[in-house]
């Protein structure tokens, strides 16, 4: 009896420590460190290591070549290793902002193991961290009434595919009987549906603005741009496909000619406004891209329009209608008066110059417009400040 018992209870252990193996593997060191005075410790246990850099947007940019052209990029600082522990404190206080950063050990880039919190944006997988204090408290997960984060299939009748939405209801959306606003919210380039709920803190700035006052409740929706991709890398039928930017159906015309497909299916899940003042359509590089081309082509649809980094004019390649006769279907959008046409973009952002001859068209025009200029480039850092000021102007 005692053997059985025994037997009994070693299986019990060892079934155990399957089941909570994870919880063995502790970080061996604290990193990242963020002090009081906001300077930021990272280390990396790593007694073999030859050299050991961290590279991160918290750090001076360097420039970048790639296939798409030169763009400013993360710079690099070297670790220095004490007892086999590598270990770099940035030399100055860290403003407010959420960082990402990763290691590179002997030449090879790897995420910080004492760090379990990471982000996605294409293919590079980065580590992140929070700076508190100023407008990065927008990106906290406050003590306020949150809203809700949802991911949604519907179908595109024009594309012939279901498809997947990432929606944002506002605090009490759930229990009431209201109507709201709807802001669709467009990503850039290699993103998706996920990409302004993760990267861009979405969820959390409408929360907190929300709120504070300064936003209207409304619902927001967040599209994937890729009109040939049902949903996000790893999440559609594809599987476990390998996240790329060389993908069909971006910029050549179907997403904005599919548009009104996820504007009927709002309509009809959500309760929304349904009225062109009730609807606001925004978004970043190639979803800034989307949504200028959106707004002229279907000028009774929105009545607030955001450019952020904007791509402006397309391809040469690009043969769609929805293309064609720009400048009068500009003209057509703005005698209809929108309420808000806001542009804003980085002065190193390397679509500075197109964004500055397309406000000059406008302004030749006499079309009215609100321009916001920020620092730096065509990176998240800027996007989320665009968006924290474009969303309090809604519905007003």
């Amino acid at each position: 009896m005692k053997k059985i018992v025994l037997s009994a209870a070693m299986l019990l252990i060892g079934s155990l420590a399957c089941a909570q193996q994870a919880l063995w593997g502790m970080a061996p060191v604290v990193s990242p460190e963020v002090h009081s005075d906001n300077t930021v410790t990272f280390r990396l246990k790593a007694p073999n290591a030859a050299k050991v850099q961290v590279t991160g947007d918290f750090l001076p940019t360097q420039k970048i070549k790639t296939p798409f052209g030169e763009f400013d990029g993360p710079g690099y600082a070297d670790l220095v290793q004490t007892d086999g522990v590598w270990e770099f404190t940035t030399p100055e206080p860290l403003a407010p902002e959420l960082y990402s950063y990763t290691f590179v050990v002997d030449g090879l880039k790897i995420n910080d193991p004492s760090n379990v919190y990471t982000i996605r944006d294409v293919v590079s997988v980065t580590n992140v961290f929070l700076i508190g204090g100023g407008r990065a408290d927008l990106y906290k997960v406050c003590d306020v009434p949150h809203g809700t984060v949802s991911k949604v299939w519907y179908n595109s009748p024009t594309l012939g595919i279901d498809r997947r939405l990432t929606v944002y209801t506002p605090a009490g959306y759930e229990q009431g009987s209201k109507r709201y606003p709807v802001f669709y919210l467009l990503h850039g380039m290699g993103g998706d549906e996920n990409a302004w709920s993760e990267l861009g803190r979405a969820a959390q700035i409408l929360d907190n603005l929300i709120a504070q006052g300064k936003a209207e409740p409304m619902i927001v929706v967040m599209t994937n741009g890729n009109a040939a991709l049902q949903a996000a890398p790893g999440e559609s039928s594809l599987g476990y496909a390998a996240p790329t930017l060389q993908l069909p159906k971006t910029m050549e015309g179907s997403f904005e000619t599919a548009f009104p497909d996820v504007v009927n299916f709002v309509d009809a899940t959500y309760r929304t406004q349904r009225n062109k003042h009730a609807r606001a359509i925004g978004g970043l590089s190639m979803g800034g891209y989307h949504s200028m081309h959106i707004s002229k082509q279907y000028p009774d649809m929105f009545d607030y329009v955001g450019l952020f980094s904007a791509a402006i004019m397309p391809d040469k390649n690009a043969k769609s209608p929805v293309y064609d006769n720009l400048e009068e279907k500009l003209a057509v959008q703005f005698a209809k008066k929108p309420a808000l046409y806001w542009i804003a973009i980085g002065d190193k952002d390397f679509l500075y110059k197109a964004n500055c001859e397309y406000r000059e068209m406008l302004d030749k025009k006499g079309y009215p417009y609100t321009y916001y200029e920020t620092g730096e480039g065509h990176i998240w850092k800027n996007w989320r400040i665009y968006l924290t000021e474009f969303v309090p102007m809604l519905f007003k």
